[in-house]
């Protein structure tokens, strides 16, 4: 990786290096300040790498159907590291501190964003998310022992990996109603105008792909419900129900949802 590193600092000049401490996909994550522009970089050995390569492509698609993302720089790996430049996106994570009266506006954007991804034609997406992919990518994760144990939600505390796979097969839903999902759609993965509450991208999106639309939902009403974020609550969650319900003549399950944040726990 230090090889990799090296071979990037020399194409980007000038640019200051910043560690990113909030990333947590397994990578390097770097902040590039310089040269006239802001750039991103991941780097990871091969394991994580394969997934960088997907967000690249993930990424490019993204962009070709009209959902604002960052640029692709460039991208690429060998047969020990990849890496993945992007431009920097303007604007505020939906997850921050907004004022009061902007806090429904927030609530309302990321509703939008979510009707805008489900509302593609998720047959002509390339990327498969359903149940078919991600349920045995979880047993690969239990077997691997890599399901962080130490970061269950509170009810899941104490349980083995073993134990969450079980409760996995156990509530898996018979059906899906298959959409193309961001598939960590938590208000810190878009960014928002700080002035107009508009969506201004879309990050981190290693996990687009086909899947049931409530993958995507039971993500960002736990997180508009969670006690870490107390500026929002009950009426932002009910706000995002009423704007992303606005054209869609189904129904939320909340079994659907349970399902879905417990197969967040193996990724």
């Amino acid at each position: 990786m230090d090889d990799a590193l090296r071979a990037l600092r020399g194409r980007y000049p000038g640019c200051e290096w910043v560690v990113v401490e909030d990333g947590a996909s397994g990578a390097g994550v770097y902040r590039l300040r310089g040269g006239g522009r802001e750039l991103f970089v991941k780097v990871a050995a091969l394991g994580a790498g394969v997934g960088l390569l997907g967000e690249a492509e993930r990424l490019v698609w993204l962009a070709e159907v009209g959902i604002p993302v960052p640029r692709v720089v460039e991208g690429g790996g060998d047969e020990r590291v990849a890496w993945l430049v992007t431009e920097a996106v303007p604007g505020r994570p939906a997850s921050a501190r907004w004022p009061r009266e902007q806090r429904l506006d927030v609530a309302v954007a990321l509703a939008g964003l979510a009707r805008s991804l489900h509302a593609l034609d998720w047959e002509r997406c390339p990327f498969d998310r359903s149940l078919a992919v991600t349920v045995p990518q979880a047993a690969r994760a239990v077997a691997e022992g890599s399901v962080d144990l130490e970061d269950l939600d509170e009810e899941r505390k104490g349980w083995s990996g073993e134990r969450l796979l079980a409760e996995l097969e156990r509530t898996r839903p018979a059906d899906e109603d298959l959409a193309v999902c961001h598939g960590d759609l938590c208000p810190d993965n878009v960014l928002l105008d700080p002035r107009t509450c508009e969506v201004t991208g879309l990050i981190d999106v290693g996990r687009v792909g086909r899947a049931d639309r409530h993958s995507d939902l039971a993500l960002v009403l736990r997180e508009l419900a969670h006690e870490e974020d107390p500026w929002f609550g009950p009426e932002c969650s009910a706000a995002f129900l009423r704007e992303y319900g606005r054209g869609w003549d189904g129904a939320v399950s909340e079994e659907k949802l349970a399902f879905y944040r417990l197969l967040d726990e193996f990724f």
